[in-house]
């Protein structure tokens, strides 16, 4: 017997999915803010021991582990990276603090710049300058170079970020400083812009290697022992990382541009989204990740979860990798409920999983969304908790809303209600700002919920939102862990080449495509992924002179090699004609006459492995299940009885009306007045007005 694990650490929960052959097991346990790598490896003996092995045995087992991981996202939000220092050419010093101009609220003149990562101080130039078409206009200053790697060194600088003016064309000056710095300050992280976003423009560029030199310590730090402890455990093969793209690549790949682990963890359930919504027939989702300390939303269209490269504004800073689109709100079940300025709000600041809710028992003080679920009844204090984990306790709740209340002049179950009400309205109305700017209709989607707390508000923020059929997996409450399985080992890179469409060098195209396949064959070789089974996109860039940004599209795919035998001659024509038809389906225009540039080409590159399977339909005659239980709670409508089901006592075809709550494992499903509840024959919950 061979085991696939996925895992992704939430603010609150890690998780876990085992693919055992075509079953799939799922588990969570607290995260372990101190160091996550311990709740990672207690997760994985906990495992062993529902498998009845040994954690060495298991771990000897697993052939794959997949990880997503928030450590970069963490980094960022605390602000405590790297000492990090910039090196770029003189006369740009100042580009990454102008951020083009860009304010999130350019109409509030309080709005503060986000935290520097590399203050003024710690910015510094050097003489050199290469043009757009990679001569050399000034050579590299070097005694400058050491300069500022003293000043460094006198600073405490603990990573290293290199920007040079078009080094994406020619990154010699960009190399050459790099092995200064490395002479100079031994030990210090370095990160080359040319490797880590080699493409225009300076500031996107500059901004992405920042944030990679920032996080790169910490990611590596933690990457490293994570590795060692599972090594010692007993685990042979590569660790898999999460990347935010929705591939997943060796960690021995991840260390060349550590930021691709940035939103990796929100970027699994949505691949896993992706994957469950086309078994069902439904390509178009939103998809809604509602864990203990945030609500991630994402869309699906297509079949498909689209990564963008483009302007990806994450934490405040600008990130120009490829990144499955999730916004993020500060709503999640432990998100702290307060007044502030005579107002009742919910988050975004969370009590996470140390000291967590009031409801944890683990000396939690301020209350949570989760202790307004049990002051509400949707959340028993009588039965299990994640899975067994623990047992909540209502102790100190109620005195907790009710100091609140007293502040607002209402009951403590007033205060909880309307607790339940403000995070609901918060997280529906951020679905709307979303899908308005996808230019999308909610009620013309499919929402799929996931998360620990997703099925909980599910259905009446889809009632809010007007849509009509929810999908809850069975494994919601670890769907990013699941995700992570879902996701095939994918290189994805890109290398700068700007000309006009009509001017294009067949030679140039192959050297350029020739050179990633070199690098994606090796780490391919190295993860122990055959050549044979590589899936290979050959992706250009294209856009309008002018235009900021250029659509990206496929001209050839190649199943089971790399072959670039398809330049014969009628690239030209051939780019030309799809980037026509991409813009007007984009845009609704083209301009004619007007020829287009490229400015790049990709090399998206996949191997397929194992994957659970995601089941359909509703064979299985409809039959109405006996509840276990009946409690008062309120649903929206005041408290009343409300029938309690526990999904491992329910069928395919069992039928549920409201009010309803189902407990599973890890858990729990809302079945709002008005609605109703259908498992189909995979074991998962569709949802429907009644």
């Amino acid at each position: 017997m061979s085991y696939r694990v996925g895992i992704d650490i939430g603010g609150t929960f890690t998780d876990f999915a085992l693919l055992k052959n075509d079953e799939v097991i799922l588990f969570k346990n607290l995260s372990t803010p101190q160091d996550r790598s311990i709740g990672v490896m207690n997760g994985l003996a906990k495992l062993a021991e529902m498998e009845g092995l040994s954690s060495g045995d298991f771990l000897a087992r697993c052939e794959a582990i997949v990880h997503g991981t928030t450590v970069a996202d963490n980094t960022l939000i605390e602000m405590n990276g790297a000492v990090t220092g910039l090196l770029t050419t003189e006369g740009f010093r100042d580009e990454i603090a102008i951020r083009r101009g860009f304010k999130e609220s350019i109409w509030d003149v309080r709005t503060p710049p986000p935290p520097e990562i590399t203050p003024r101080r710690r910015r510094l130039t050097v003489p050199e300058r290469i043009l757009f078409d990679g001569s050399i206009y000034q050579e590299l200053d070097e005694e400058a170079v050491r300069a500022a790697c003293h000043r460094f060194a006198k600073q405490g600088v603990e990573s290293v970020a290199i920007s040079l003016l078009f080094s994406f064309v020619n990154p010699a000056h960009e190399k050459r400083v790099a092995e200064i710095v490395a002479e100079e300050l031994p030990g210090v992280e370095i990160s080359m812009s040319h490797e880590v976003l080699p493409r225009a423009p300076e500031y996107d560029r500059t901004s992405t290697t920042v944030v990679n030199a920032y996080v790169a310590p910490r990611v590596f730090s933690y990457l490293e022992k994570l590795v060692e402890r599972l090594k010692d455990g007993g685990y042979a093969n590569s660790l898999m990382v999460m990347q935010a793209s929705g591939g997943v690549m060796t960690k021995e790949y991840i260390e060349n541009a550590p930021i691709r682990v940035l939103a990796s963890g929100p970027a699994g359930g949505v691949i896993g989204s992706a994957h469950v919504g086309s078994a069902k027939g439904y390509p178009n989702l939103l998809c809604i990740d509602m864990g203990g300390t945030s609500y991630d939303i994402s869309l699906v269209l297509d079949g498909v979860a689209p990564a963008e490269s483009r302007w990806n504004l994450h934490h405040r800073y600008v990130v120009g990798i490829p990144m499955v689109k999730v916004e993020t709100l500060g709503a999640g079940g432990g998100s702290i409920c307060h007044v502030h300025n005579g107002m009742l709000q919910v988050g975004p600041s969370s009590a996470g999983s140390e000291p967590g809710p009031i409801c944890y028992g683990r000396g939690g003080t301020k209350p949570t969304i989760t202790d307004a679920l049990v002051m509400l009844g949707i959340l028993s204090a009588d039965a299990e908790f994640a899975g067994g984990s623990f047992s909540l306790s209502s102790k100190g709740v109620p005195e907790a809303f009710k100091e609140i209340g007293d502040e607002l002049g209402a009951s403590p179950e007033e205060v909880a209600f309307d607790s339940w009400r403000v995070v609901n309205a918060t997280m529906s109305q951020g679905v709307r700002r979303i899908t308005a700017g996808k230019g999308v209709d909610p009620n013309e989607l499919v929402m799929l919920a996931y998360g620990g707390n997703g099925p909980v508000f599910a259905a009446i923020q889809a009632e809010d939102l007007g849509i009509r059929r929810v999908l809850v997996p069975k494994a919601s409450p670890t769907f990013s862990a699941l995700g992570t399985l879902v996701a095939n080992p994918t290189i994805e890179e890109e290398r700068s080449y700007i000309v006009p469409v009509d001017q294009i060098d067949e030679d140039r195209l192959k050297t350029l495509w020739q050179a990633l396949e070199e690098r994606a064959r090796d780490y391919f070789t190295r993860g122990n992924f055959p050549a044979a089974q590589v899936t290979a996109k050959y992706q250009v860039n294209i856009r309008y002179p002018g235009q900021n940004w250029p659509l990206t599209f496929e001209v050839n795919l190649v199943e089971g090699a790399f072959d670039t035998s398809f330049l014969d001659g009628s690239i030209r024509d051939k780019a030309l004609e799809l980037f026509n038809a991409r813009h007007m389906h984009e845009y609704g225009h083209i301009r004619e006459g007007e020829m287009p540039e490229m400015t790049g080409v990709r090399l998206v590159s996949y191997v397929e492995t194992p994957s659970p399977m995601a089941g359909s339909g509703f064979t299985a005659a409809r039959s109405k299940p006996e509840a276990a239980s009946q409690r008062r709670a309120n649903l929206g409508k005041g408290f009343q009885d409300v029938s309690i089901y526990r999904g491992a006592d329910l069928t395919p075809g069992c039928e549920i009306a409201a009010p309803a709550i189902i407990e599973e494992s890890f858990t729990t499903i809302v079945v709002y007045p008005g609605w109703k509840a259908v498992m189909d024959d995979a074991g998962d919950y569709e949802l429907s007005p009644a």
